[in-house]
């Protein structure tokens, strides 16, 4: 890279700068440790910024990387982390400026911890074990309550003294197990196994105090997060604080932020079940009182109706229409029939006068052959013939002695 130059013919900016970065160029990939001081993600950029310091020697140098390479240690890498970082040396000719182009982070002790057991939470996850729809419901009366923690620890003391002062009559099926160290895994995997197995126990509690991330590694193992995904009883993750999030907690069906939180879960307090039901009680009562107020408040109503006040009102007045229709009825008629009457006597006494009868009244006679034909002229009669006289009050017989 030795260069011809002097005073009177200097080599320009640009051409110095990228023969440094050619140089730079043919430097192969490094791997460099360091404390983050500064990490910059922008939203929607496709690549992060960081600036990576040796707190010894108070040297730093920007390292990029594409979001693809920063994201899979996002939840595990923050500023004031140590990170391992494999990067090729860029030089930037535009700005003169020197970085590392970073193909993989990663963490440096406790971060590297965290970022397996983040890897592992998402494998997980994208098998569904931390589903919510495969999450049970608790019993709301366990009869039997299975108890997975440490020996005379004060997990289980929480756990047992609280659930029986909120309910005397719960039982517990208690299994002591090492809650950290080489053995623990196997131990609290065969325990709820056991109990998953046990015919009267309702509900698993898993429970430990808190503690540092490595005392709590046991219940992120694996074997345990599957064994409590194929339990058939529910589970109830007690483990550490609130802020302690081992695996155990997104695979059982409960959640507890700590032991004495898990028995108040499980356990349902009989003071407040009875006021409850004292309550119940009383708004049912209320209820009914209501109901039957309501009714009567109705029935009262319906019957101060006129139609039930005075149910034979309406007859009464139908009987008072029917008598008076009755009456106009009977006096219709009789105007009728007395109009029929004067009818019958004014065509009586006009067939009595044109009737015969009458003429036989006023002294005339019918005479009558004896086969009953009427004599209408002399010329029909001789004498010697014998004749009927018929009268108004009778008849007698008459000979005819002459002719005329």
């Amino acid at each position: 890279m030795a260069l011809d130059t002097s005073a009177d013919a200097p080599v320009p900016v640009a051409k110095v700068s990228a023969l440094i970065g050619g140089w730079i160029d043919r430097l192969g990939a490094v791997w460099v440790e360091g404390q983050i001081t500064q990490l910059s993600r922008r939203p929607g950029a496709g690549v992060v910024f960081m600036t990576l310091r040796d707190p010894s020697e108070d040297v730093s140098i920007t390292v990029t990387c594409f979001r693809s390479v920063f994201d899979p240690v996002a939840d595990v890498v923050a500023e004031g982390a140590r990170v391992v970082v494999h990067a090729k040396p860029e030089w930037y000719a535009a700005r003169g400026t020197l970085s590392l182009r970073a193909a993989e982070i990663r963490p440096v002790g406790l971060g590297e911890l965290l970022a397996r057991l983040e890897q592992l939470k998402r494998r997980l996850a994208g098998e569904g074990l931390f589903a919510a729809d495969r999450k049970r419901p608790l019993p709301f009366l366990p009869q039997c309550v299975g108890l997975v923690t440490g020996r005379a620890s004060a997990a289980e003391r929480d756990v047992l003294q609280n659930a029986r002062h909120r309910w005397p009559a719960v039982r517990f099926e208690v299994r002591n197990v090492a809650v950290q160290g080489t053995s623990a895994v196997a131990q609290v995997v065969a325990a709820v196994r056991e109990l998953d197995e046990h015919p009267e126990v309702d509900v698993i509690i898993v429970a430990r105090g808190g503690g540092s991330v490595e005392d709590l590694l046991p219940f992120s193992d694996e074997l345990l997060v599957r064994t409590v995904a194929a339990a058939r009883t529910p589970v109830v993750s007690a483990i550490g604080h609130e802020p302690d999030q081992p695996l155990l907690d997104f695979v059982a069906d409960l959640r507890a932020s700590t032991p004495t939180d898990a028995a108040k879960r499980v356990v349902p307090d009989v003071g407040e079940e009875l006021a409850r039901i004292s309550q119940l009680r009383d708004r049912a009562r209320h209820a009914v009182r209501g109901r039957v107020e309501r009714e009567q408040a109705g029935l009262a109503a319906t019957l101060s109706r006129p139609v039930l006040a005075a149910p034979l009102r309406m007859v009464d007045d139908r009987a008072a229409e029917v008598a008076a229709l009755l009456g106009r009825a009977r006096r219709c008629l009789g105007h009728q029939l007395d109009r029929a009457a004067s009818d019958l006597e004014h065509t009586m006494a006009r067939v009595l006068a044109l009737s015969p009868a009458a003429t036989l009244q006023r002294g005339y006679a019918v005479l009558q052959r004896p086969d009953g034909s009427v004599v209408r002229s002399a010329a029909e009669v001789a004498a010697g013939d014998a004749l009927h006289a018929r009268v108004a009050e009778g008849g007698f017989a008459v000979a005819v002695t002459e002719a005329d």
